[in-house]
């Protein structure tokens, strides 16, 4: 909406300037009376207020008043787009930041603990738990558990599970030489 404004406005500003030379004293509905002026720029315009639509021929805003909303609405128009540059700058910063701060696959090594008839599953130490899923159950022993909780040292089942596999990552201390100590899953 605001683009809107600012563009109708800029339009209004351009139109305006070619009306300098007429009194201040004048509407602009006065003014776009005259036939001769009905296809000039600033009784062809409509500013949108409140979501609706106004032609300014329509208004007993005087052209001097017209020009000062124009010449306000060109300034906060340019303010908008100095500040959505500065805002875009700072996001591709970000972008760039983010991306240069993720891990790629080749600084992480990476292992699956097998835990056996048990509910909590965790890592060796100065591992961080990334993922636990069950990989075996009866029927007998209660059939299939709920993952409660995972965080960075342990999962929970709600219930105890015949085997779970606990995936565990470090970052590795020589980027490009990390190995996976076990397969993916």
């Amino acid at each position: 909406m605001r683009s809107l404004i600012a563009l109708s406005s800029a339009t209004l500003a351009f139109g305006l300037a070619g009306c300098m030379s007429i009194s201040s004293d004048m509407s602009v509905a006065e003014y776009c009376a005259n036939p001769n002026k009905a296809n000039e720029n600033v009784c062809r315009l409509k500013v949108e207020i409140d979501g609706n639509s106004t032609a300014l021929s329509e208004t007993n805003m005087s052209l001097k008043e017209a020009r000062m909303i124009a010449v306000n609405a060109l300034r906060v128009g340019e303010e908008a787009k100095v500040r959505a540059g500065q805002a875009q700058t700072r996001a591709d910063q970000a972008y760039d930041l983010a991306s240069a701060a993720m891990l790629k696959e080749e600084d992480l090594i990476c292992k699956t603990e097998i835990v056996q008839k048990s509910n909590i599953g965790t890592c060796s130490p100065g591992y961080t738990v990334m993922g636990c899923v069950q990989t075996r159950y009866t029927h007998r022993s209660g059939g299939l558990s709920f993952l409660r909780e995972v965080n960075n040292q342990q999962c929970r089942f709600n219930s105890q599970v015949l085997e779970m596999n606990v995936r565990c990552c470090k970052a590795a201390t020589n980027t490009g030489s990390a190995q996976s100590l076990s397969g993916g899953y």
